[in-house]
């Protein structure tokens, strides 16, 4: 049991920090492509990765566990990372960071209230007032341009929920036993299916040509095997170990 929840943390520790990187990874892509065209492609490689590695098709045992999975997908790849892109372009990245700061606090709300499984400790509380303390004094260090915009600031918060959501989600749909590559593989599906009609809103273009670039090539690669078909596996192996509650605090 130990040697379980050893693995546990580490599994959260690896994807938190590969997950970190990404952002140097997005940047750089960000000179050639738009925020829609590098999500719909990194969780497209992330999806065909997943097939390649274990192509045994899944089989659902319940239609209600099928509504978790398309739920899964829109709360955690489409709705999640559309609204953080689309605030992002609406309010200081300094702000999306202190809100992204209460993911925790949003999923202990959501996993008390839907599975009522997980306790709340006073050291929860203490731990989590501290690192928003600390969130905000790194974003705004020596900073006295600090604003507030509402609706990009809105969009951020509700990125944070629908980020919870899908940890809660994915807490519940661990309990069937499904294999964790299997579950992410159908959240990926969804979470696409579920793109694609966002895409005619946004300025949207296949042109694959641009990967001709070894640098957009490789840091596509990463964003898609690495930071999706990988850590999404690994993030959804800790919420099954440690509880939606405690992987969340690694965010």
């Amino acid at each position: 049991m130990r040697n379980q929840t050893t693995n546990g943390h580490i599994a959260a520790l690896v994807t938190i920090f590969i997950w970190g990187i990404t952002f140097i990874s997005t940047k750089v892509l960000l000179t050639g492509f738009t925020p829609t065209e590098i999500l719909f492609f990194r969780f497209a490689i992330g999806f065909i990765m997943l097939l390649i590695i274990f192509p045994a098709r899944m089989k659902v045992a319940d239609r209600k566990h099928e509504l978790l999975f398309i739920c899964a997908g829109l709360c955690g790849v489409t709705l999640y990372y559309l609204l953080e892109n689309i605030a992002l372009t609406m309010t200081m990245a300094s702000n999306v960071g202190v809100i992204s700061g209460i993911v925790p606090f949003s999923t202990a709300v959501l996993t008390m209230l839907f599975l009522k499984d997980e306790r709340l400790k006073g050291n929860f509380f203490v731990g989590f007032a501290m690192a928003m303390i600390g969130i905000f004094l790194i974003s705004y260090n020596g900073k006295a341009n600090f604003q507030l915009n509402p609706l990009g600031d809105m969009l951020a918060a509700v990125a944070t929920f629908a980020w919870a959501a899908y940890s809660v989600l994915t807490k519940k749909i661990s309990s069937y036993g499904y294999h964790p590559i299997q579950t992410t593989k159908r959240v990926f599906f969804y979470g696409l299916l579920l793109m694609v009609p966002t895409l005619f809103f946004f300025d949207f273009k296949l042109e694959l040509a641009r990967f001709a670039n070894p640098i957009y090539l490789f840091n596509i690669l990463f964003l898609g095997i690495g930071a999706s078909a990988v850590c999404f596996v690994t993030w959804n192996t800790a919420v099954n170990i440690l509880g939606a509650i405690k992987t969340s605090v690694y965010i």
